[in-house]
């Protein structure tokens, strides 16, 4: 059975005739699902950017257009924190989590936020998230929407792991899953969409401003402002110490009518490998590691402190309203990437292992998004109290370092109550400590909850 004519006529005029190749080989479903993937696809857009692959875009504007960010301080003033405190118990802000990685460099075949991370429990990400979210809920007495981004790999493993854990005790109604965009990839040279196989399109995640793109299309943002939410608190899987709602950065963003919200981890040394928030052209924007010169990383106030070093944790805090503007069409430019992409050959019949950059890949910033803003709000917070992602194996970033982060972390929430938590010579808590979100949010919860004197003698997990 020949294709349709409307189908073969529109690949036609786009030079893409080749992905009809094998049509009479197909089974009706995956006819079918290819017509669906081409359907999604604006050829005129993909043409516009395979035309200015060659573009070279200026990293930076003139040094005279680039300032440090203005930083408010970590703790913020009771009132503002009671702001926050008000919105969470009117039910105004939701969480969205990012998650469509896969534990792949952890040597893991799942989804990320599945990995164990609790250094006494043995609690997933996913776990230490959502409880942070079920504990939100019971501190203030309204629902908070989790919103859970997955991708075309994580997305069933994830939904089934939410329904085995019950949704970590949190309503189903109250969980949102929604996937991450695709983009296919083209050839470098010719623009004519690569095939992963016959019949089927190689796509690809379309980065971390997919996220907003895809909250936004997939209908889940109007679901919640039907709701009467107007604020999302946005993060990623892989750092379990992230304040989810944290009231006092809800508070300071209310109190600044911000649209868009960010916390930030001072950078320790020029040469870390992270986003830094600069003002650029009188707008909040991130500069790319990459793309900051060495002797501009490296510029130093009068005090010592780096001139910039604004690092960028991904905790981020949008009013919807502006994710409604961010993620208009054309809001958001894509990012073009030269990649190395296996992929069959309709010519040949055969698979191709290029050697060498043969496609183009497409990919959104979620940062792209933070210069749309007219008022905006940057705030401190402590790499040991909210940044400690698990991106590695061994070494930096590893299950092993986020773990200990966890333990000190929660051995101080301890000792501030006034717990006697031993020590080894090197400082580190001697016993493995862990506090669920169930028990405690914070510090000042953990203190309400724990005896002075009370001895650590042990692992010891608070639930």
């Amino acid at each position: 059975m020949p294709p349709p004519h409307d189908f073969t006529a529109r690949l036609a005029q786009y030079g893409q005739s080749h992905l009809a190749h094998g049509w009479d080989e197909l089974t009706d479903g995956s006819r079918a699902a290819l017509v669906a993937q081409l359907d999604d696809i604006d050829f005129d857009e993909l043409a516009a950017l395979h035309a200015g692959r060659d573009a070279v875009a200026s990293a930076l504007p003139p040094r005279e257009a680039i300032a440090p960010v203005p930083v408010v301080p970590a703790v913020a003033a009771p009132d503002v924190r009671a702001l926050g405190a008000a919105a969470l118990a009117r039910g105004e802000v939701a969480v969205l989590l990012v998650a469509g990685g896969q534990g792949t460099r952890l040597g893991f075949d799942k989804p990320k936020g599945v990995y164990p991370v609790g250094p006494v429990s043995g609690a997933s990400l996913f776990r230490i998230h959502a409880e942070k979210v079920l504990a939100t809920v019971r501190a203030y007495g309204r629902p908070v929407p989790f919103l859970v981004m997955t991708s075309q790999a994580t997305h069933a493993d994830t939904v089934a792991y939410f329904e085995e854990h019950s949704y970590f005790g949190l309503p189903r109604a109250d969980v949102y899953f929604f996937q991450q965009g695709t983009m296919p990839a083209v050839d470098i040279a010719t623009g004519k969409l690569l095939l992963e196989a016959p019949g089927r399109l190689f796509l690809s995640p379309n980065g971390h401003g997919g996220t907003l793109t895809a909250v936004a299309g997939s209908g889940v943002l109007d679901a919640i402002a039907a709701r009467g939410v107007k604020h999302v608190f946005y993060f990623q899987v892989d750092n379990p110490l992230v304040k989810v709602c944290d009231p006092g950065f809800v508070g300071s963003h209310i109190a600044a009518h911000s649209e868009v919200s960010a916390k930030v981890v001072f950078k320790e040394r020029p040469e870390e490998k992270v986003g830094v928030f600069a003002v650029v052209n009188g707008r909040c924007a991130i500069i790319e590691y990459s793309d900051m010169p060495a002797e501009m990383a490296a510029e130093r106030e009068t005090d010592g402190a780096l001139r910039y070093r604004a690092g960028n944790p991904a905790i981020h805090l949008f009013s919807v309203e502006f994710l409604r503007r961010a993620t208009g069409k054309g809001a958001l430019a894509y990012h073009v990437a030269r990649k190395k992409v296996p992929h069959f050959d309709p010519a040949t019949g055969a698979s191709v292992n290029p050697t060498t950059e043969n496609a183009l890949k497409f990919e959104l910033f979620v940062f792209d998004a933070l210069p749309l803003a007219d008022r905006w709000l940057v705030m401190e917070t402590s790499r040991a109290e909210e940044f400690s992602p698990l991106k590695n194996a061994a070494g930096t970033d590893s299950p092993a370092t986020v773990r200990a982060s966890l333990i000190e972390l929660h051995a101080s929430w301890l000792e501030r109550a006034g717990a006697r938590v031993p020590r080894a010579p090197d400082g580190t808590s001697l016993h493995a400590v862990e506090v669920s979100p169930l028990f405690a949010l914070d510090e000042l919860a953990c203190a309400a909850k724990v005896a002075p004197g009370t001895e650590i003698t042990g692992p010891t997990y608070l639930q």
